[in-house]
């Protein structure tokens, strides 16, 4: 069972990002449970609850007490589990992209960006206008996480300003969430060359660089970018790239079709390489078919042994690997291909596919419900878990958008297992073409519960309602 970093997902975020922490209100079940919310009212035997632009109900007899005010903890506010907003930096504005207020407001009303406004703006053949509101426009749709929509917008403002550090950061940032990192580095770079004094600049360079797999390039510009202006968050990601960067100081590399791996030369044989490198590029056209997509980049997989693993990750310790858009293996201990080590690579290689699938904006339990089906794996206490939906002491499905590295080991057990008992529930439902839908939902800017109703009809509480009843059909009560 890994923990799953979305590392380059969750940086992404940071474009979008403000720097306020607020207060919400608490719900305190009677399992013992916490949940936070925006807003909490009472609606006949139910307790509805809005966290973000969803809604959510529960019944009221599970509800021990609400606290007003509550301090939400990190993870709470975080849809991907990675670094909340007051953790990310947030990006300065061109000065030409600002004090433009009028504009955004004729740009973007009622939540929806109005084309004809933009169609209208640009026949004033205004190019510093028109590039500003194509701009306002792409990072509207690109915070809803709307990446399609959002770099023909960024496109688009290039075109009338296509020296502009802002919009080149953007539009890097949303190729690369795209898994096109490839080609966000030539437009990184081109900002750079705008802008030789932003640390935005280098900051969204040495993220392109990183995700390229150059980590050292990334560490190069990550320097920089702290030379001219001090930030903790990109300190934290300068560390993780220096952590790795002398790990693997020494290791070698080797490429196929689809991966990159890196291994210390006396780790491994070369013939255990052949077969791992086989495996993973069976998977990979298994994953194919089965997801119905492909990772636009070469994928990389590090081998490490046992301590090198930890030492880079700064992984839970039960955690058996990662993938943080780098595929990070432990094999300690083996010396060629076994059953168990090839599900490992395929849980860990269908993350990669997730993303490119969803945007980077899957859910957690989405995520690893999928990556475990894939596997395969089937749920082993099937009918401890039906108990437990009985009882309403599961986890609520809201609460495991977010990353699974807060769990303890109990609790992150149980949260794998909810997640795979709603993608067997899903799957042998509706099929695998509605996860696909929803994956798809989710890379257009819909939210998790919109992409659920879109496809299977379901909001969580009617997901849960139905899980239960699929665990208690399935293994009994």
């Amino acid at each position: 069972m890994g923990s799953r970093v979305i590392f380059f997902w969750a940086f992404a975020a940071f474009l979008a990002a403000t720097a306020v922490c607020s207060f919400a209100d608490v719900i305190h079940l009677k399992n013992g449970r916490k949940i936070w919310a925006d807003h909490v009212r009472e609606s006949g035997t139910k307790i509805e609850y809005d966290v973000g632009d969803d809604s959510y109900a529960i019944p009221k007899s599970a509800v021990e007490s609400i606290e007003a005010g509550g301090l939400p903890p990190a993870y709470a506010s975080s849809s991907q589990g990675q670094a909340t907003s007051k953790e990310l930096p947030a990006l300065a504005l061109d000065d030409t992209l600002t004090g433009h207020e009028d504009l955004a407001s004729k740009v973007v009303h009622d939540g929806k960006v109005d084309d004809e406004a933009l169609a209208a703006l640009e026949k004033e053949s205004k190019p510093e206008l028109t590039a500003t509101a194509y701009f306002l426009a792409g990072k509207h749709t690109f915070e809803r996480g709307n990446l399609p929509q959002a770099k023909r917008y960024f496109e688009t403002a290039l075109r009338f300003q296509p020296s502009n550090s802002t919009i080149l950061n953007y539009y890097a940032m949303a190729l690369i969430r795209s898994g096109n990192a490839a080609a966000a580095l030539s437009y990184a770079q081109q900002s750079v060359r705008a802008n030789p004094n932003s640390p935005d600049a280098y900051t969204v360079l040495g993220f392109a660089e990183f995700s390229a797999d150059r980590t050292k390039d990334a560490i190069r510009d990550w320097k920089r970018s702290l030379e001219l202006r001090p930030d903790p968050v990109v300190e934290q990601f300068l560390a993780k790239a220096q952590r790795e960067a002398n790990t693997e100081a020494d290791f070698s590399q080797k490429e196929s079709s689809h991966f990159t791996l890196h291994f210390e030369g006396k780790q491994t044989s070369e013939e255990f390489r052949r077969q791992l490198i086989a495996t993973l590029e069976s998977q990979y056209d298994d994953l194919v078919r089965e997801l119905g997509v492909a990772p636009r980049a070469s994928i990389s997989v590090t081998l490490y042994t046992e301590q090198s693993f930890f030492d880079v990750t700064h992984a839970p310790s039960w955690s058996g690997a990662v993938n943080d858009g780098k595929l990070r293996i432990p094999i300690s201990g083996l010396s060629s291909m076994t059953s168990d080590l090839a599900r490992v690579l395929k849980h860990e290689l269908a993350h990669s596919f997730v993303n490119q699938a969803s945007g980077g904006r899957c859910p957690t339990w989405l995520n690893e419900g999928v990556a475990q089906s894939v596997e395969p794996k089937s749920l082993a206490n099937g009918r401890r878990l039906a108990q437990l939906f009985q009882a309403q002491q599961a986890i609520p499905y809201n609460a495991l958008e977010g990353s699974f590295m807060r769990f303890s080991p109990v609790e992150a057990l149980l949260a794998y297992d909810e997640s795979l008992a709603a993608v067997e529930y899903i799957n042998e439902t509706y099929g695998m073409s509605d996860i696909q839908r929803i994956l798809q939902r989710l890379s257009e800017g819909s939210s998790s519960e919109a992409a659920l109703r879109a496809s299977i009809h379901s909001d969580y509480g009617q997901l849960e309602s139905e899980v239960g009843k699929f665990l208690s059909s399935k293994y009994g009560q």
